[in-house]
C-alpha cells in the first residue's frame, strides 16, 4: 500500500510542482459522497422508463472520480471509471437501454471503486483484480448482453454513419488535435462534448490512436463556428495544437477564417496571436499549454491544474455552477470551537451568579447586559451544536443497498421503509450507531423475515418490510428496527435459556423472556449463517448502546413481527438540566429524565418489606430512594423544618421518586466527562462546572432506576 501511495503522490507532484497530497482528504471524502449518491440513484431508479437526469447524474459520479483519480496518479481507478463512463454515457444518450443486469454490474463496479480508494486510504489486502469487471463493462458498452441476462430490451442503436443528411445549420468537420505525448490528452474534448450536448456530436476517427505526426483525428457534426470550437478546446490543449479542416465528403461549405484567426498551412488549421488575447484567455492558454506539456503516458484524463473538488474552467458561453452551500472543516475544529463555546456558558453563568445579587435599580444596565449575554450565549450554544447534527439519512441511506443483496442471497422478498431520515443526531453518537443498526437489519432479514412461500401459507403478503424508524421524544432519539415476520418464540427462548443454565421462569414476562436474548452468546438459530443469526453478538451490540448512554428494548408477537427500539441522548456535550440540593451538596438531573416534583406530606411514603419505600403518584406505586443516603452526604449542621421535595425521574420506561432537599434551578450545563478527569462513579454520569466554580455532579437517572427496582 505504502508503495501505490508514494507513487501517486509522486506523479501528482511531477504534474503541478507541489505534493498534491494534501488534497487527498477532500478527494477521498467526495468520491465517497458520489459513491452513495450513485448506488442510491441505481437502488430507486426505474430499469424500464429511467430520468434523464438521474442518468445524467450517475454519469458525472464516474466522470468526477475518474478526473480526480487521473489528476492524483491512481490508474487503476481512471481505468475503471473510464470504462464505467464509456457504458453510461452511451446509456444516457439512450443509444442502449437501461437494464437489471447493467444496474448489477454498475453497482458491482460502485463496490470496487471502494476497495480501490480504501487501499489508498491506507486499507490493508490486494488490489481487486478488475479484468472481469472491466470485460464486462466493455462488453456491455458495446451492445452485448451478458449470459445472464433476460432478453427484454430492444437492440442497442449504433452511432450513424457519416451522411450528408445533416440538421439545418449543421456541418460535418475533422479536428486534428497534435503532436500530442500521449493519446488520452484528446478525452478531454470529447469529455467537453458529452458535458455541453448543444455542441453537436463528437466521434474518435483513429480509435484512440496516435498517427505517425503524434495527432489525434476526429469527426464533429456541429453547429458552432470555428472561432467557438477553438475557444473551448483551448481549456484542454494550447490552440497551436487544434486544427480545425473540413469533412472532404461532407456538403457543408469550407468555413471561413473567423475574425482574429489567421489560416495556417494546408486546409484550413487556424491560428491565434496570443497577443491578441485578453488576459484572462492568455492565462488559461498558458495553463492548457503546461497541461498538455505534463501529461504522462497511462493518465486517463491528466488535469494537473485542478486541484481535487474543483470545477473545470467554464467554457465561453457556457457556465458552470462553482457554486457550494457547504464548507467541508475538520471536525477537531469543530470539537474545539464546542469546547470554547462550553467555556463560554460556565463563565456566563458565573457572571450571572454574580450578578444576581446587586440592586438591579443601581445596577440596570449591567443586569440587562447579563441577560442578553445569557440569551445570546444560548442561541450560540445551539447554533454550535447544530454544526455536529447529522440526518440520520447518513446511516440509513446504506441500508438499501444491503437489503438489496441480502434479498437475493437468503431468496426473499424483502421491502425497506425508512421513516424520520430528517431526524438529527450528535455527529460523534451517528458513527457509532452504525454498526449496532446494521446488526439489527441483518438479522431482521435473516432470521426475522420468512421466505416466500412461509409467508404466503401464513397469509402474508410474500414481499416482507423491515422498517428504519427515527424520531425525537423530550431531549433522546428514538431508533426502531421493525420487521413484519415471524417474530420470537417464547418457548423456544425459555427453552434455550435453561439449556444454557440461565434463570428462566415460566411466569417471566414477555419483556423479561425477550431480554434473554441480549446475555451474551445466547442464540435460537437452528443453524449459523454467514449472514447473521438473532441473538448471535446481541450482547454486543446493547454494550455499545449503553456506552453511548443509550438503551436497548425489544418488543414481539409471535407471527406478527419484532422491533428493536434504540434510544440515544441527543448529544454528549451540553444538555438542559435541573439542578437540586442534597445537604451541602449540589447535584444535576437531567432535565429530559424530570416528569415532575412536589412536597412531601405525611404518611405519603410507605413502607414495603425492611428497607423498601414507595409513593403512590395518579394510581402509580413507583420506588423511593433517598440521594442523601445513596450518595452519602451528611446531614446540615442544623436541621430544618422545610419540608423534603420528591421529584419523579423516568428511565427506560420507568419511573422512581428521588427525595431532595430544595430544586435549585434549571440552566445549560457543559458536559464533562467524570471518568477520563478522575475515575468512573457509580450513579453519576458526568460532571459540569456552576455558576460560582463549583464542580456538580450529574445523576445516571438509568443507573439510580435499575438499583431501585432490584
Amino acid at each position: 500500500m505504502g508503495e501505490i501511495v508514494s507513487q501517486g503522490v509522486s506523479q501528482g507532484a511531477s504534474q503541478d510542482g507541489f505534493d498534491l497530497s494534501q488534497f487527498y482528504d477532500v478527494f477521498f471524502e467526495e468520491a465517497g459522497d458520489n459513491l452513495m449518491n450513485m448506488e442510491s440513484l441505481l437502488l430507486n431508479i426505474d430499469v424500464d422508463a429511467p430520468r434523464d437526469e438521474d442518468l445524467h447524474a450517475i454519469f458525472r459520479v464516474a466522470h468526477s472520480i475518474k478526473g480526480g483519480a487521473a489528476t492524483f496518479g491512481f490508474a487503476d481507478v481512471t481505468h475503471l471509471t473510464h470504462e464505467l463512463e464509456t457504458l453510461l454515457d452511451r446509456v444516457r444518450r439512450h443509444e442502449l437501454a437501461l437494464d437489471r443486469t447493467m444496474v448489477d454490474v454498475l453497482l458491482e463496479a460502485s463496490d470496487v471503486v471502494k476497495a480501490q480508494l480504501a487501499r489508498y486510504q491506507g486499507s490493508a489486502g490486494d488490489s481487486p483484480d478488475t479484468t472481469d469487471l472491466v470485460g464486462r463493462i466493455k462488453r456491455l458498452a458495446a451492445g452485448e448482453k451478458l449470459a445472464a441476462e433476460p432478453v427484454k430490451t430492444p437492440a442497442p442503436a449504433q452511432i450513424p454513419a457519416p451522411s450528408d443528411d445533416l440538421p439545418p445549420g449543421a456541418r460535418r468537420l475533422h479536428v486534428r488535435v497534435g503532436p500530442l505525448r500521449d493519446a488520452t490528452v484528446a478525452n478531454n474534448l470529447e469529455e467537453l462534448f458529452r458535458d455541453i450536448p448543444d455542441l453537436g456530436t463528437f466521434v474518435a476517427a483513429d480509435e484512440g490512436r496516435l498517427d505517425a505526426e503524434g495527432c489525434r483525428r476526429f469527426r464533429i457534426t456541429t453547429k458552432s463556428p470555428d472561432s467557438e470550437l477553438i475557444e473551448l478546446f483551448s481549456f484542454h490543449v494550447a490552440r497551436e495544437q487544434i486544427r480545425i479542416e473540413p469533412d472532404p465528403g461532407a456538403a457543408s461549405p469550407a468555413p471561413r477564417a473567423a475574425d482574429g484567426v489567421a489560416e495556417e498551412g494546408e486546409g484550413f488549421g487556424f491560428f491565434v496571436d496570443p497577443g491578441t488575447l485578453p488576459a484572462a484567455q492568455q492565462a488559461a492558454q498558458e495553463a492548457a499549454e503546461q497541461a498538455a506539456a505534463a501529461s504522462k503516458d497511462g493518465a486517463a484524463d491528466p488535469a494537473p491544474e485542478r486541484k481535487a473538488g474543483e470545477a473545470k474552467p467554464a467554457a465561453s458561453g457556457h457556465s458552470a455552477n462553482l457554486e457550494s452551500n457547504t464548507l467541508r472543516v475538520p471536525i477537531e475544529r469543530v470539537d474545539q470551537l464546542i469546547n470554547l463555546v462550553g467555556e463560554l456558558v460556565i463563565t456566563q453563568a458565573m457572571i450571572s451568579q454574580q450578578v444576581k445579587d446587586l440592586d438591579p435599580t443601581h445596577f440596570r444596565a449591567l443586569t440587562t447586559g447579563v441577560a442578553d449575554l445569557e440569551r445570546n450565549s444560548r442561541h450560540l450554544q445551539e447554533a454550535v451544536m447544530s454544526i455536529r447534527m447529522i440526518p440520520m439519512s447518513f446511516v440509513f441511506n446504506r441500508f438499501p443497498r444491503m437489503i438489496r443483496d441480502l434479498a437475493t442471497k437468503l431468496g426473499k422478498k424483502i421491502e425497506l421503509k425508512m421513516i424520520g431520515e430528517a431526524t438529527e443526531l450528535d455527529k460523534g453518537l451517528i458513527e457509532k450507531i452504525v454498526d449496532p443498526l446494521t446488526h439489527l437489519v441483518r438479522n431482521s432479514a435473516d432470521h426475522g423475515l420468512e421466505t416466500p412461500d412461509r409467508r404466503h401459507a401464513a397469509g402474508k403478503n410474500e414481499t416482507g418490510t423491515i422498517t428504519l424508524a427515527a424520531s425525537h421524544q423530550g431531549g433522546s432519539i428514538v431508533i426502531e428496527v421493525r420487521d413484519d415476520g415471524q417474530g420470537l418464540r417464547r418457548d423456544k427462548i425459555l427453552a434455550k435459556a435453561r439449556e444454557r443454565g440461565l434463570a428462566a421462569r415460566d411466569d417471566m414476562t414477555d419483556a423479561e423472556v425477550w431480554a434473554l436474548i441480549w446475555e451474551a452468546g445466547f442464540s435460537t438459530a437452528d443453524q449459523v449463517s454467514d449472514i447473521s443469526g438473532r441473538g448471535v453478538g446481541m450482547d454486543v451490540v446493547r454494550r455499545n448502546i449503553i456506552s453511548l448512554g443509550g438503551t436497548a428494548e425489544i418488543e414481539s408477537a409471535e407471527g406478527f413481527g419484532t422491533c428493536v427500539r434504540v434510544r440515544l441522548p441527543l448529544t454528549l456535550a451540553i444538555m438542559d438540566g435541573m439542578s437540586i440540593g442534597v445537604g451541602e451538596e449540589t447535584y444535576i438531573l437531567p432535565l429530559s429524565s424530570v416528569v415532575e416534583s412536589f412536597q412531601i406530606e405525611a404518611g405519603m411514603i410507605q413502607s414495603v418489606g425492611s428497607s423498601g419505600r414507595v409513593v403512590k403518584v395518579r394510581e402509580e406505586y413507583m420506588p423511593v430512594v433517598a440521594l442523601e443516603e445513596i450518595f452519602e452526604v451528611p446531614p446540615p449542621p442544623e436541621p430544618t423544618d422545610v419540608p423534603k421535595i420528591l421529584v419523579v425521574v423516568e428511565a427506560e420506561g420507568r419511573r422512581l421518586a428521588a427525595i431532595v432537599d430544595e430544586l435549585l434551578g434549571q440552566h445549560q450545563v457543559v458536559v464533562k466527562n467524570l471518568e477520563a478527569n478522575y475515575r468512573r462513579v457509580s450513579n453519576i454520569s458526568g460532571a459540569t462546572i456552576l455558576g460560582d466554580g463549583r464542580v456538580a455532579l450529574i445523576i445516571d437517572v438509568g443507573s439510580l432506576v435499575k438499583r431501585a427496582r432490584h
